[in-house]
């Protein structure tokens, strides 16, 4: 070819290059090489459904559009299973973290129970063995089977407290009465679990008739009660929450909603626009459409989500799981005070309902008792003087000799701290399921710019109407069609909502209160610890010395067997034929009636001056 014709033929093959681009869309006008490269990356489907140039007369189902194609029926197919596949996992990415709060709370406080329990268990030890080792060696196992079951009680299990605590209390007796009130009745040692035993199993069967501990058991049994429901009701409703959520990641996709999807996250891709977004009002629409059954869940879990916020405020509250679980400590040791100080009485009534011992042994039998006990208990045998005031001193001694509370250095992990933790994050994820669609178009979806994907064409802005929450309002979605609720989604939600009922029914008050009460508000317990001047493990009503005072004032005279009374204090009889000012001055020494009278003496002549 001569050199004079390459001019010619260049420009021939441009001017035949321009008139065929100017055929192509504009979209299309670099082949297909975008959106196999966001079809690979994505991990859509195998790289050789997608064209190597745009395509005429192809017949799509879902991005059915005039003019050439990058996208063929079987990737459509791919685009489908794909985009299921990414809301799934967004849906996942959300909620992850809610059910990790919830399910790691619940770990921490199963062991922040359990570490009270470990610590109440140690603390009723070191009493009984210091205080009573004659007995502490078999009622060993009698602790250790109360907190198994409190333990069991707060994890879920079909356990009564009361049952449990009477149970205790049952076996406790025939080793108090045996050991303490009367050491040395038996030839033999008396153990819980001896079934041979008549004289032992009759104390067991008829400890709740003859009544040897006063009211502390009934006391004890309803302070846990009370203070462990909300421990075990919290550990079923964060089981519940974890329940709902796994229940939410599994729903299936409706037809209608995964060709919704497609339209919005691939269908801009056949015309080779893989980085346009969809519009805002359009990604709710598709969105709210296909979490529309999900979205029914929004009411009952804000209701769970409070009962949630206040149970966890019930169980750290003024530390009342705390105390009741240091509280077990007190009342076995008022229990046992109190069966020693009605001794003879509860000798006399034993030996009616289980019969007259057969073999007494007065100074052979050699006490297994501490030396602080020991005294106390020889006086309260049958056969000894009715208790004087000496004893009764003794006894109060005794009492305030014991420790109030554990050493800091041994203090279970704070419930208060780790339910201000938990109450700060759940209330964050109060609207989760009613706020995913926004959650999930708020994300990597969409993003407010000049222009937007509309579903069909790219725009300034959606022209129609975006639709609420629920399945009622998907009526007027002009994106997605919702034909009924998902029944997996519903029959959850008719659990979640029985059990709020339930709950609420069972604890009123629940699910109501505002949240939690900063700090420095003026609630008397503002520190989140227990200090020695907080009286943790006390009423704080600074009687507890008046009664010790009290108790070693009076005189209890052997009458009927003991009557349930305020189990803080035994029952106390005053002797009568006595008036209250000569009970006073049969109790104080002689020099000081000396001076009393001597005193009121000079009083009276004072006042004739």
């Amino acid at each position: 070819m001569p050199r004079a014709a390459l001019p010619r033929v260049n420009l021939w093959w441009t001017v035949w290059a321009i008139s065929l681009l100017a055929d192509v869309p504009k979209g299309l006008s670099h082949s297909c090489y975008e959106v196999k490269t966001a079809f690979q990356v994505r991990q859509v489907g195998p790289l050789k459904w997608v064209p190597e140039t745009p395509a005429t007369d192809v017949d799509l189902l879902v991005c059915k559009h005039r003019g050439p194609s990058c996208c063929t029926r079987k990737m459509e197919e791919s685009y489908q299973v794909a985009v299921r596949r990414e809301t799934m996992q967004n849906i996942r990415s959300y909620s992850f973290e809610l059910k990790y709060l919830l399910s790691a709370h619940s770990a921490a406080f199963q062991d922040s129970f359990q570490s009270l329990m470990t610590f109440s268990l140690s603390h009723v030890s070191n009493l009984l063995e210091s205080t009573y080792s004659s007995i502490s060696l078999d009622a060993s196992p009698l602790l250790t089977q109360l907190f198994s079951q409190l333990s069991l009680y707060l994890q879920g299990g079909n356990v009564s407290i009361e049952a449990t605590v009477h149970h205790f209390y049952d076996n406790l007796f025939p080793l108090v009465y045996h050991r303490l009130i009367n050491p040395g009745s038996s030839t033999t040692t008396p153990t819980v679990a001896s079934a041979t035993d008549d004289r032992t199993d009759c104390l067991r069967m008829t400890r709740q008739d003859v009544n040897p501990f006063g009211g502390h058991p009934r006391a004890t049994a309803q302070e846990l009660a009370a203070s462990l429901q909300a421990g075990r009701v919290l550990g079923w409703a964060l089981a519940l929450g974890v329940e709902v959520l796994n229940v939410s990641e599994g729903i299936p996709f409706s037809r209608d909603c995964s060709r919704a999807l497609v339209k919005m996250q691939y269908c801009s891709h056949c015309h080779g626009l893989t980085l346009i977004k969809p519009c805002p009002g359009y990604c709710l629409n598709v969105l709210r459409g296909c979490l529309a059954s999900l979205s029914e869940l929004d009411l009952p879990w804000r209701r769970h989500v409070a009962l949630l916020r206040d149970l966890s405020h019930t169980v750290a509250g003024q530390h009342s799981l705390e105390l009741a679980l240091l509280g077990i400590r007190g009342h076995i040791n008022e229990a046992i005070l109190h069966a020693q100080l009605h001794g003879p009485r509860l000798t006399a009534t034993v030996d009616k309902v289980c019969g007259q011992r057969t073999d007494v042994h007065h100074s052979t039998a050699e006490p297994l008792m501490s030396t602080s006990a020991t005294s106390l208990a020889a006086m309260a045998t049958p056969f000894s003087p009715i208790p004087d005031i000496e004893t009764r001193a003794n006894l109060a001694n005794l009492r305030r000799s014991l420790p109030l509370k554990p050493s800091k250095a041994d203090k279970p992990k704070s419930l208060k701290m780790l339910s201000r933790e938990f109450m700060s994050y759940i209330t964050r994820y109060q609207s989760f399921f009613g706020a995913l669609p926004e959650m999930l178009c708020e994300g990597e979806t969409v993003v407010d710019d000049f222009t937007c994907w509309s579903g069909s064409d790219v725009v300034e802005r959606y022209a129609e109407r975006v639709v609420g929450n629920g399945v009622r309002a998907q009526r007027h979605n002009p994106e997605v069609k919702v034909r009924a609720a998902d029944p997996a989604l519903m029959e959850m939600k008719e659990r979640l909502e029985l059990f709020n009922q339930e709950i609420q029914e069972r604890m009123p008050g629940l699910g109501h209160r505002e949240p939690w009460v900063e700090a420095g508000s003026g609630t008397a317990d503002s520190s989140g610890e227990c200090d020695d001047e907080d009286g943790c493990q006390g009423s704080g009503d600074g009687k507890g010395d008046k009664e010790h005072a009290d108790t070693s004032r009076e005189v209890v005279t052997q009458a009927k067997a003991p009557e349930d009374t305020n189990p803080r204090r035994p029952s106390i009889v005053r002797v009568h034929g006595s008036s209250t000012s000569a009970a006073v001055r049969s109790s104080l020494p002689s020099p000081v009636l000396l001076l009393l009278f001597l005193l009121s003496g000079a009083g009276t002549r004072w006042t004739f001056l």
